[in-house]
């Protein structure tokens, strides 16, 4: 998913210094293709791959999971991932596990707040979720 959803889509969208119309069209008709897959899969499970949390949830929750969150590409609107309920509960799941609280507070690389500069133990994380 990551290469039409940032490497299409997210750079002709949000990035490229030339909206060139059809590859525009082109990611975003592929990034709903994918989002329909992710919801009618996820319409028969609680995740990706069954009833667990697995590293398939992993893996996509960081691209489609941010975006229908409204975080990428300030896109979700103009994507209408509101559309797609499944993944949305899928996603805001996923968001509120204490786990990837932590994660986006190690990994976040933009923005001016929730940044956890050095993290050695599990303590560097008090007070800051």
């Amino acid at each position: 998913s990551a290469p039409y959803l940032g490497g299409g889509f997210g750079h002709f969208y949000a990035y490229a210094p030339v909206k060139i119309e059809y590859a525009v069209n082109r990611f975003t008709m592929e990034a709903k293709r994918q989002l329909d897959v992710l919801d009618q899969q996820l319409a028969t499970r609680k995740y990706i791959a069954c009833d667990e949390y697995t590293i398939a949830d992993m893996a996509i929750w960081p691209w489609y999971g941010q975006l229908v969150l409204g975080r990428l590409y300030e896109a979700a609107e103009f994507l209408e991932v509101s559309s797609y309920k499944n993944v949305m509960r899928w996603a805001q799941e996923i968001d509120a596990r204490p786990a990837t609280k932590r994660g986006r507070m190690v990994n976040k690389f933009w923005g001016d707040d929730g940044q956890l500069g050095e993290r050695h133990n599990r303590k560097d994380f008090e007070g800051k979720l």
